[in-house]
């Protein structure tokens, strides 16, 4: 692994934090598309009306926690 990290030119702590934090990624990016998906159907059920404030306040209203309230 040292070598690895010497040729890409990581520290290996680096790469260790990386894989030890994979799985909260993978969660992350999870919870992301849901919401992602969400905000898609929020817009496409206002017919493209709603712009961000409403949309945002949307998906409040549904119990979804977002933005610096979160």
């Amino acid at each position: 692994m040292k070598r690895l990290c010497t040729i890409l030119g990581i520290a290996r702590s680096s790469f260790y934090y990386w894989r030890r934090t994979a799985a909260d990624r993978t969660a992350r990016q999870a919870v992301d598309a849901r919401l992602a998906a969400r905000i898609r159907a929020v817009h496409r059920e206002s017919d493209g009306a709603y712009g961000v404030s409403r949309i945002i306040a949307e998906l409040r209203d549904g119990g979804e926690q977002i933005g610096s309230r979160a």
